[in-house]
């Protein structure tokens, strides 16, 4: 049937109008002033009347006006920023996530986020992706896309790696001191009587040519604290993913091992979180027999079943002082490269103690 306002509805309801997108000029009819007034407003631009700015701001608000991306894209900035990382079940990097948003979340920058995996090549359509589509600034979380690539698209796009001690020009960086870091988890073991002190690390990319990655940085400091307390000839790291499977798989090989190791220590706490599944299910129980260390302090290391003793690495900081940065260089107050990194502090909880809980 049709309704008098000749809307014709089915079953009693109507069907919806289709509402046309509020364009800038909608802005401009509804606020009284030119499209070019809008535009300043939209912008930023430098002598705007606060009447202006209160006058267009209430015509936005009244019309419910978001700015088209594309558009804004071709007039020079899209306030979005892309955010590479591998894996979503990573807790630490919802604690970078957090930190990203936190610092931008009075600006106009908006935040989408590329989860790639851990191929490379996945890593580096996702990079382009984000660049074709104009956004204004790239946050790479422990890349394994090529250096080259990397730096390539810095050179054009402003762009913060974390994780990769690898210094450029190009590109900010933020760091953990993970060699530091490496450190005083062996200091605390060996204090607890270990000798057998194991190490699960990412693997990493050969392919990559970065010299300086988390994973490289942190194996460097736990075979140089393994050595200055005598326990060269003790070292032993695996190789496997940061994910809760790849520390299954980790803690299965090396539990079962002819000598397995009376303490490990992994990378990212997901990944030590996989390797206690794996001691539950061999019936060793941490920290009688196990001492467990993992990397990261995520919220889920303080869980009251787990309490994982960790390496705080300011996930939250690490985020917001990759956002600064980024937008330091996205509005062009700075063109100099900056690196800054952050200090690990050990968490001791209750999943170490002495070998043999003696």
């Amino acid at each position: 049937m049709t309704t008098r306002t000749g809307v014709r509805a089915m079953d009693g309801a109507a069907e919806p109008r289709q509402n046309k997108r509020v364009t800038i000029t909608d802005v401009a009819r509804h606020a009284g002033v030119s499209t070019a007034a809008v535009s300043k407003v939209l912008n930023n631009a430098y002598g705007v009347s606060p009447a202006m700015h209160e006058k267009v701001q209430a015509a936005i608000t009244a019309l419910n006006y978001r700015p088209h991306a594309a558009a804004r894209g071709m007039r020079g900035r899209t306030y979005t920023i892309g955010v590479l990382l591998d894996n979503v079940r990573n807790a630490f990097f919802a604690d970078i996530l957090d930190g990203i948003r936190d610092e931008l979340r009075s600006s106009d920058y908006t935040v989408l986020i590329g989860a790639a995996g851990f191929d490379a090549q996945d890593q580096a359509r996702t990079i382009r992706s984000m660049v074709d589509r104009q956004m204004d600034g790239l946050i790479l979380i422990a890349p394994s896309t090529p250096r080259p690539e990397v730096l390539t698209t810095a050179a054009a796009t402003p762009t913060v790696v974390i994780g990769h001690d690898d210094a450029a020009d190009s590109h900010d960086s933020v760091v953990d001191a993970d060699d530091i870091g490496a450190g005083l988890v062996v200091d605390h073991l060996v204090s607890l009587g270990h000798r057998d002190i194991a190490l699960v690390s990412a693997p990493g990319g050969k392919t990559g040519q970065w010299k300086r990655t988390p994973e490289i940085v942190l194996a460097s400091g736990y075979m140089e604290a393994m050595q200055r307390h005598g326990l060269a000839g003790h070292t032993q790291v695996h190789h496997a993913a940061y994910s809760d499977d790849g520390g299954f798989k980790a803690g299965m090989t090396l539990l079962t091992a002819e000598r397995p190791p009376t303490a490990i220590m992994t990378g990212a706490d997901v990944a030590a979180l996989g390797i206690y599944r794996a001691a539950h299910e061999l019936g060793l129980r941490i920290p009688d027999d196990l001492s467990l260390v993992g990397y990261n302090n995520t919220a889920l290391a303080a869980l009251a079943p787990v309490q994982l003793t960790s390496v705080d690495q300011a996930g939250h900081t690490m985020g917001s002082t990759a956002a600064r940065l980024l937008i330091e260089r996205v509005e062009g107050r700075r063109d100099r490269a900056i690196r800054t990194t952050m200090t690990p502090r050990l968490v001791v909880r209750k999943s170490t103690a002495a070998p043999g809980g003696r």
